[in-house]
C-alpha cells in the first residue's frame, strides 16, 4: 500500500478580501500522478504554490513525508516546479540550463555531465547538450524544462499548466511523455490544469476544485462515471443535467416523465439533479423511447455525431456513431444504470457530500 507523502491540513489562504482556500484538506500518496482540476480562480494554482513554498498559508500546515514544511523555504523542499512559461536561460546552452541547479548544489563536473546525458535521454533529446534554447520548438523547450527539474532528483515534481502553450497534437504527445516519465522515475507528480481531457488522460487521481473547495477526489473513471454533484458532471466532459424529482427509490421524474433508475436513499418526492451523459442516450423510434422529440442539429465530429434533440422543452445532447436526419421525429432511451442522481447543492460553492471521508 502506498504511503502518504503530502498532507494539506486545514489550509486557508486569502489575498486581501478574497478567500481562495477555506479549511482545505488533501492527501497525496507516494508515486501517484495527482491532478488538481478546476476553472480559473478555483484555488488549484494557489495550492501548488503553497506546496512549492512560493506562498505561505494564513492557517493550517503542510506535511511532507511526515515533516512540517509549512514555513520551509522553497529551495529546501525536495520538489521542483515546471511552469507554463519554461523560464529557460537564453544565454545558456541546453546542457548549461539542465546543469544550473546541480552547479548551485556544487556537484562535481563528472556527475553533472552524466546527469545531463541521463536527463536528455529520458526526454528523448540525446545529443542536444550544446544547442541553444532558441533553436528548439515549444515541445522541445518543455522537455528541457522537465529535464532540468528531474536531474535534481526531487521526490515530487510540480507542474503548473505546463502544456497550455502547445498545439493540440504536441500537447497530446507530451501527455504520453509525462506518463512515461512518471512510470520510469517513480516520482510523485502534482499537476495543475483546467483541461478535463488532459486530467482524464494522465492522472491516477483527480482532485476537482471549485471556489476553494474540493468537489470530488477519485480515479478518472470514477470522476467521469460517478460524479458527486452537478458541478463535477458539468465540468468533466459533456452532460445533460436536468432538474428532477425522486418519486421513490429507483424512480425519478424528469420533464414530466417518470424514468426507472438504480439510485436509492434520496427519500420520496425529493428535488434532485439528474445527469445523463450524451453517449449513454440511444436514439430510437418514437414509440420505443421514454420521451420523443425532433432532431434540431447534427454535427459530425469525426469519431461520432453530435446530435441535439428538442424533447419536452429541453435540448438533449447526444453522441452517437449512427447518423440521423435533422427534422426527424424520434424517441430517446437510456439504460437505468446510466442515469446519475445527486442531491441538489444549496449554493454554488458547496462542498461535495462527505468529501472528508475521501481524503
Amino acid at each position: 500500500m502506498k504511503k502518504n507523502l503530502i498532507d494539506f491540513i486545514d489550509i486557508s489562504k486569502s489575498y486581501g478580501d478574497n478567500l481562495v482556500l477555506d479549511k482545505f484538506n488533501l492527501t497525496v500518496k507516494e508515486n501517484e500522478f495527482v491532478t488538481l482540476l478546476g476553472p480559473s480562480g478555483c484555488g488549484k494554482t494557489t495550492t501548488l504554490r503553497l506546496l512549492g513554498g512560493f506562498e505561505t498559508p494564513d492557517e493550517g500546515k503542510i506535511l511532507f513525508d511526515g515533516a512540517n514544511i509549512t514555513d520551509l523555504p522553497a529551495n529546501q523542499r525536495k520538489l521542483n516546479t515546471v511552469f507554463q512559461k519554461y523560464s529557460l536561460f537564453p544565454h545558456m546552452t541546453i546542457g548549461e540550463n539542465i546543469a544550473f541547479g546541480l552547479k548551485i548544489s556544487k556537484k562535481s563536473s563528472s556527475y553533472i555531465k552524466d546527469k545531463i546525458k541521463y536527463a536528455l535521454k529520458l526526454v528523448n533529446l540525446d545529443g542536444f547538450e550544446n544547442r541553444s534554447v532558441d533553436s528548439l520548438s515549444g515541445g522541445q523547450q518543455q522537455r528541457i524544462a522537465i529535464a532540468r527539474a528531474i536531474v535534481n532528483e526531487p521526490k515530487v515534481l510540480l507542474l503548473d499548466e505546463p502544456l497550455g502553450a502547445l498545439d493540440l497534437k504536441l500537447r497530446r504527445s507530451m501527455q504520453y511523455e509525462l506518463i512515461r516519465l512518471k512510470n520510469e522515475l517513480g516520482i510523485t507528480f502534482v499537476y495543475v490544469t483546467h483541461d478535463q481531457e488532459e486530467a482524464l488522460t494522465m492522472s491516477d487521481q483527480i482532485v476537482v476544485m471549485n471556489q476553494g473547495y474540493i468537489q470530488q477526489i477519485g480515479s478518472p473513471e470514477d470522476i467521469y462515471n460517478e460524479p458527486e454533484n452537478a458541478f463535477v458532471a458539468d465540468f468533466i466532459g459533456s452532460s445533460n443535467i436536468l432538474n428532477g424529482t425522486m418519486i421513490r427509490d429507483c424512480l425519478v421524474s424528469v420533464l414530466g416523465v417518470e424514468i426507472p433508475c438504480v439510485d436509492e436513499g434520496f427519500g420520496n418526492n425529493t428535488p434532485v439533479d439528474v445527469v445523463i451523459r450524451p453517449e449513454d442516450i440511444v436514439i430510437t423510434s418514437p414509440e420505443n423511447g421514454f420521451m420523443e422529440g425532433d432532431i434540431i442539429s447534427n454535427i459530425f465530429k469525426g469519431v461520432h455525431y453530435e446530435i441535439e434533440i428538442l424533447a419536452n422543452g429541453y435540448t438533449w445532447l447526444i453522441h452517437t456513431t449512427k447518423n440521423a436526419d435533422v427534422g426527424a421525429h424520434v424517441g430517446i432511451n437510456v439504460d437505468p444504470f446510466d442515469i446519475q442522481i445527486m442531491k441538489k447543492a444549496e449554493h454554488s460553492d458547496e462542498k461535495a457530500v462527505n468529501i472528508d471521508d475521501k481524503i
